[in-house]
Order: structure tokens, then C-alpha cells, then sequence
């Protein structure tokens, strides 16, 4: 399913989600790659980049390489990131022809919601990762500590863009959830819209994840933690050599 967020409403994005809002987390997660890793991580594929905002923080000596689904987002985040190849393909199916050190795919995973599309996904890390490479995967939730719940944030001023996300389960039996999300999007006029769109998002027990990474070929690398809470969860698999 095609989302407006990522392709006609795009360009709202700077207004809803800052680069430097997400200079700490891409610190943090590019850490816990070059732990899992044992040295920095010279080379990185992210799957899923969405606009690229992590990616700007990895700094100038690291060569990475983004993905995406949406042409719209993959425009912003060459913007982001002007030295940065930038292409669009989908994470289930995409094939390059180069090996990394490490693959990353971060809240983008929660768009996979079936148990075939995550072995796919984990499969196209396989495939592109150099031999004891590691691959890892930050979903936002799994089924295992999901509760319902609200989120929200953007800007002020003109333009200007808020956003509200409503986090629910329609059915707790299958392995989704929902997110409702609606806009209030403002424009240099003044003039407001408001915008209402459905996501389905895949909800995965922590085991799930484990048991598909080792199917997909990995080996667990233990003891990576978000923090004291372990929220997000950290999954990582490292490539047999």
C-alpha cells in the first residue's frame, strides 16, 4: 500500500522531523554497530532510509548507501546526504552488486507485516553483507510490550506541520497493528489542511525476530541494549564467515 506521508506530502517532512533531532540516536545506533561489529563500520547499507536523517550523522568517513521504496523520500535524503549514493528499490527484493560491513534497517521494518516479508527483508541483508558482517534491526515495538498509545509533534509557525499518531490493535490474534495518523499541515499563506491516513504496521514477537535472523543465516550478537529499559529493542545478527 502507497502512503501520501511518503510521496505527495513528502516535502512536509523538515517539518515534522528535523535533521539535528536525530543526531544523539544515529550516534547511539552507529555505536552499537561498530560494538557488534568489533571496529568501525566502513561501510553501511541502510535499508529503508526513509529521508535519510540518521545517515547525515554518520559523518564524512563512512561510506553508506540508502534505500528506499519512495522516490519522494530518497529526493529528500539526497538532499541530506549530497555525497551518498541513493537508490530506490524494495527492501524485500533488492539486489546490489557490493558487500558491506553492516546493514541497518531501522523503523522502516515495521512496514513488513507478514513472517515472509521479514525472512525476505533479512535475506537481502544476507545477501549483501561481507562475511562476518552484521545486520541490525531496531523495530519501534514488539508484540510483546505493545500498548496502545498516542504520539505527537511537528512545528509552529508558517509553514508549519503537527502530527498526530494514534498507536492501536484491532486484532491482538494476528500479527499487525495500526497507526492513525493525522495531519494539520499549514503553508506559507496560512492556509491549513488537515490529512488523515491509515498504516498497518507488523507486530513481531521478540522471538520472531530471533528465529528469522537465524533462519535468514545469522548468529545472534548478544548483549546490545538501548538502554537500561531495553526500548527499543536491539536485534543483531552477524553473517557466518
Amino acid at each position: 500500500m502507497s502512503h501520501r506521508l511518503y510521496g505527495e506530502l513528502a516535502e512536509w517532512w523538515s517539518l515534522l522531523s528535523t535533521r539535528d533531532s536525530h543526531a544523539e540516536e544515529s550516534a547511539h545506533i552507529l555505536s552499537l554497530i561498530d560494538e557488534a561489529l568489533g571496529r568501525p563500520a566502513q561501510r553501511i547499507l541502510e535499508l529503508g532510509s526513509g529521508g535519510g536523517l540518521l545517515a547525515s550523522h554518520f559523518g564524512p568517513s563512512r561510506s553508506v548507501v540508502l534505500t528506499d521504496m519512495s522516490a519522494d523520500m530518497l529526493a529528500i535524503a539526497r538532499q541530506h546526504n549530497p555525497d551518498r549514493t541513493a537508490i530506490e528499490g524494495d527492501m524485500r527484493t533488492l539486489r546490489l552488486d557490493e558487500r558491506f560491513d553492516a546493514v541497518l534497517l531501522h523503523d522502516a521494518v515495521m512496514y513488513l507485516t507478514s513472517a515472509p516479508d521479514l525472512l525476505a527483508a533479512f535475506e537481502t541483508a544476507a545477501a549483501h553483507l561481507n562475511p562476518g558482517g552484521v545486520f541490525m534491526v531496531l523495530p519501534d515495538v514488539v508484540k510483546d510490550n505493545f500498548q496502545e498509545q498516542t504520539l505527537s509533534g511537528g512545528s509552529i509557525g508558517q509553514p508549519a506541520a503537527q502530527l498526530l499518531e494514534w498507536h492501536w490493535d484491532a486484532d491482538p490474534e494476528d500479527d499487525t497493528f495500526q497507526v492513525e495518523m493525522s495531519f494539520l499541515l499549514k503553508d506559507k499563506d496560512g492556509h491549513i489542511r488537515a490529512v488523515h491516513e491509515r498504516h498497518d504496521m507488523g507486530l513481531f514477537t521478540a522471538q520472531t525476530y530471533v528465529q528469522t535472523l537465524r533462519k535468514a543465516g545469522f548468529t545472534m550478537v548478544q548483549g546490545l541494549i538501548w538502554d537500561e529499559h531495553q526500548l527499543p529493542e536491539v536485534f543483531c545478527g552477524r553473517l557466518s564467515t
